[in-house]
């Protein structure tokens, strides 16, 4: 079972859900070419029987650690869930996530353009299937935040994780969504040493060259090419800044194209593969051969499978939070069966990261999801316990620069 890092447990879900989850259109106001849209709205269908809500049966998560010719995307019109008390309409319901594999309860296994901007609101492979007697043996996977293996000498690219956490999500605004200086940014990464990965959403306010000069040597980057109409020119300004820093591209461990396209269907799948082609060629004219991904949802891969066959491992969103049928505490195993979905979409060939996963301190309650300073601790606990390795965290800092969104989540994710 090739998912990427996936610590402790690895719970392959069987039969797991009956529950199929569709998203909503995002919204996007391109204010700045980096923000982030985390504002979703969930609808969940439930395939094999009635709704449990309608015989008050609460929903319970499992209990264990669980080039072009692509086809065009099915419309991702609404993300899993419940709908939110505010979601005006419901999407149709998404095809039935892929039949997943049983694995036994405990085994040790491995586990954009610039972003989008955003919006008001802001495998070791199996041959057969597992049976629960069957052991999944564990794939060998380096530290450095490359799944099956680095883009540069090990020596160089080696990365442990001393907080649990593959990394986490960083944005150089102030409070008014003006850069920050080249020593604010240093000040900022200073708190943020202990995380093995940074990931950057852009290239603009200079962020790639006063990230490289204010981290720790040993972190490494995660960039963004947002505009994809523009692939090249961000990656000449990656280059640029990278040279200006006094860095190389070792520093990098991959950098993304898009963010979120298919699932806001700003792109179809075959357009995809054309901005993965053209970054492809643009980065290794620059100079760099290490790993290339578009970032989607992770209900967008599963709606659409080619997506599977683009980049070089999965790196998928996703948000408990916006589950209405999911507590903090159930954050984490909510979290990992998002993983074993994606790893099964792809069959089973494919590593998969969480490029950003995380929990608001601040904002409206959404079913079970409480948006409080302790339920975003109790959150972060269950993810780290249960696929921290695989997970990237969003977000280092409250981004105050930011509208509330539909839930007034949108300021409030920030973990320091």
């Amino acid at each position: 079972m090739r998912v990427y890092n996936l610590i402790n447990t690895a719970f392959l879900l069987g039969a797991v859900s009956s529950v199929v989850a569709k998203e909503v259109h995002h919204e996007h106001n391109q204010r700045r070419d980096v923000e982030y849209v985390t504002d979703y709205h969930f609808v969940t269908v439930y395939a094999n029987g009635p709704n449990p809500a309608d015989n008050k049966v609460p929903y319970s998560p499992p209990t264990q650690p669980q080039e072009t010719g692509a086809p065009e995307p099915t419309p991702t019109s609404d993300p899993a869930s419940e709908s939110t008390p505010d979601s005006g309409k419901q999407g149709d319901a998404a095809p039935a996530a892929p039949a997943q594999q049983d694995a036994p309860a405990q085994q040790d296994a491995p586990a954009q353009q610039d972003a989008p901007a955003h919006q008001d609101s802001p495998a070791q492979q199996n041959d057969e299937t597992p049976t629960p007697a069957q052991t999944v043996a564990p794939v060998k996977t380096d530290d450095s935040g490359n799944p099956g293996g680095s883009t540069a000498d090990d020596s160089k690219t080696s990365v442990k994780s001393p907080n649990g956490f593959k990394g986490i999500t960083y944005s150089p605004y102030d409070a008014n969504g003006g850069c920050k200086s080249a020593s604010q940014v240093a000040d900022d990464l200073s708190k943020l040493k202990d995380y093995p990965i940074l990931r950057l959403y852009g290239v603009d306010c200079n962020q790639v060259e006063n990230v490289i000069k204010g981290k720790a040597p040993e972190q490494k980057l995660f960039l963004g090419i947002f505009f994809v109409n523009e692939i090249e020119k961000g990656v000449e300004s990656m280059k640029q800044q990278i040279s200006s820093a006094g860095g190389s591209w070792d520093d990098v461990m991959t950098v993304s194209v898009g963010n979120e396209l298919v699932n806001n269907g700003q792109a179809s799948v075959a357009q995809i593969a054309d901005y993965l082609n053209v970054a492809r060629k643009a980065l290794a004219a620059a100079g760099y051969n290490g790993k290339v991904v578009s970032v989607d949802t992770f209900i967008a891969v599963i709606n659409n499978p080619g997506l599977c066959d683009l980049s070089d491992y999965m790196a998928v969103n996703a948000h408990a939070y916006f589950d209405y049928n999911t507590s903090a505490e159930d954050a984490g195993p909510w979290l990992l069966e998002q993983i074993q979905r994606v790893w099964t979409t792809c069959g089973s060939k494919k590593d998969v990261l969480i490029a950003e996963s995380g929990w608001p301190h601040g904002g409206d309650t959404h079913g079970k999801a409480v948006a409080s300073r302790e339920k975003q601790n109790v959150a972060i606990e269950s993810i780290k316990n249960s696929c921290g390795d695989s997970t990237i965290l969003f977000t280092a800092y409250d981004d105050d620069w930011k509208t509330g969104g539909s839930l007034n989540v949108e300021k409030f994710w920030g973990m320091l």
